[in-house]
């Protein structure tokens, strides 16, 4: 038999596992003797009282053991003579589709515009030391998509989409921590990742699947309106019945493939704003009430949201002892977005602040139709660059200025590489954007007592939240609605947010794939 108990510790308990299995069996009012296990099954911090604790779920088995956990690796099958299925993307959608399929008796081929993993660390030096921008490889392109280099964080409140510990223990079984299993905010860090994307990688082609670097598919092959392939680099064909498209939010040349060759695809509602810049001490004592965190408590973290003139105003991406990264796609943009390495070390914490896009906000793009979310998107980071000197250097304000619409003087410290320098953000902002920002922050300092600080940083831009369009999908089958064979997956096709919710949702198109395929055989 076996009992689940909940016990409290302070920071300094944590690490102390006889001290924890100790006290589960006297909460569990178990004998020491019969216990053949103490299992730690949750983890979370509790910063609200007079001093954080953290919370455990613990199961204490009583002669009995567990039952063993699955090992999904052990599932994966070769499939180097089986059908061949068409994967364009290598980042946590594609990829965990292609572990998927290949479980299910398919053999993946996957495409990627970008580099592996290792190669792309040098187009990301370029951007972050040069200003540099390789529109191919960059923080948002190439093996592991935008979340390898940009913080690796595991949460997600998308549980309905999928079987989330699936994709959560196939990235222990590459090497991630089984720390990410218990944490209710798992987090591997962006040291970390790539090793774990490299590994994913070789268990791909270890079982007869293929992966391509420097693949950019330029066209589809179509007959008859359903997708038989895809042309890579304007001149290689790659041919499959079915092919799943998870290129991730930032691939505007897809998009505009997709409406040229007719396949249809919507505008879509997503966020833009800037990136703020705490010291995390600062956020340490507001979230912990202490003047120094030590050693035991993990940096502190926030999550803010309100509502101003009748849109949502939120913190996106919140990165404790993190970096703020040059995160454009294109030359003659300026994005930024936020990174943590594995220990969250770095004395500084950030978070994209943004305020909801809707349609309705953008008639004066409406002639660009179904492209309106993404010119605006566009127009708004090529506005931010044309204001500096070419370079990735990026526009802002101390947070006080930016509430008093008044250009600062100087700076405070930041981790941004390539530099800050002050710019008008309350008047290069689009003013609806600018309005209800500084509205925002102004409150959140009411909820945060010490946010609203004249040490902290507005960085713009923050404007890759999320795809400012979405490629329309069957709800049954995945399958693309005019389309058959084309399977949109992840954050590009507007169906995920982060790297689990997208890792799910590649499982579920593939798993809807295998049917697609079968379906074809037997008829």
């Amino acid at each position: 038999m076996h009992k689940t108990i909940e016990l409290t510790l302070l920071p300094h308990e944590l690490d102390d596992s006889r001290l924890i299995r100790k006290r589960a069996v006297a909460k569990a009012q178990a004998n020491e003797q019969d216990v053949t296990l103490v299992k730690v099954v949750k983890r979370s911090l509790d910063a609200r009282g007079s001093r954080p604790v953290f919370r455990l779920k613990v199961e204490v088995f009583e002669k009995e053991s567990p039952t063993p956990e699955p090992v999904f690796l052990d599932e994966l099958k070769d499939v180097s003579k089986r059908p061949p299925v068409i994967i364009v993307g290598a980042g946590p959608a594609g990829y965990f589709a292609a572990l998927e399929l290949i479980e299910l008796g398919f053999k993946p081929i996957v495409l990627d515009r970008g580099k592996d993993v290792r190669q792309r660390r040098r187009d990301l030096r370029a951007i972050q030391q040069f200003g540099k921008v390789n529109p191919d490889s960059n923080y948002c392109f190439g093996e592991g998509g935008a979340g390898t280099y940009s913080d690796g964080k595991l949460y997600t409140r998308s549980h309905k989409r999928g079987h989330i510990y699936k994709a959560m223990k196939l990235l222990v079984e590459h090497g991630a921590k089984a720390d990410i299993l218990v944490d209710a905010h798992p987090h591997i860090g962006s040291n970390k990742l790539p090793h774990i994307v490299a590994n994913i990688r070789q268990t791909i082609l270890e079982h007869g699947g293929e992966v391509h670097f420097d693949a950019r598919v330029t066209d589809f092959i179509l007959r008859n309106e359903v997708m038989e392939g895809v042309i890579v680099n304007d001149k290689l064909e790659f041919r499959a019945n079915a092919v799943i498209l998870a290129t991730g939010h930032s691939a505007r040349d897809i998009y505009q493939l997709l409406h040229r060759r007719q396949i249809v695809i919507q505008p879509k509602p997503f966020a833009l704003g800037v990136r703020i810049e705490h010291p995390q001490p600062l956020i340490d004592k507001i979230q912990y009430g202490i003047e120094k965190r030590g050693t035991h408590l993990p940096a502190s973290s926030y999550r803010l949201a309100c509502q101003v003139n009748d849109r949502g105003v939120f913190s996106f991406c919140m990165c404790p002892g993190g970096l703020v990264v040059p995160a454009a796609t294109s030359p003659g943009e300026i994005v930024v977005n936020g990174m943590s390495m594995s220990r969250r070390d770095s004395p500084f914490a950030n978070s994209g602040t943004v305020v909801q896009v809707e349609l309705e906000d953008l008639h004066e793009y409406d002639v660009h139709g179904v492209f309106k979310a993404m010119v605006f998107q566009r127009e708004v980071e090529q506005t931010l660059f044309k204001y500096g000197d070419g370079s990735q250097k990026a526009p802002a304000l101390r947070l006080t200025d930016f509430v008093r619409g008044k250009v600062s003087t100087t700076l405070p410290p930041s981790s941004y590489i390539p530099g800050l320098y002050p710019a008008p953000l309350h008047e290069l902002l689009p003013d609806w954007i600018y309005d209800r920002l500084k509205k925002a922050v102004r409150i959140f300092g009411k909820k945060m007592p010490g946010y609203f600080s004249e040490e902290v940083n507005v960085i713009a831009t923050e404007s890759r939240t999320s795809a400012p369009v979405r490629i329309p999908r069957h709800k049954a089958t995945y399958m693309h609605i005019n389309t058959p064979g084309l399977f949109p997956a992840g954050e590009g096709a507007g169906y995920a947010g982060g790297i689990i919710s997208a890792a799910m949702d590649g499982q579920n198109v593939a798993r809807a794939v295998a049917q697609y395929m079968e379906s074809r055989v037997l008829s």
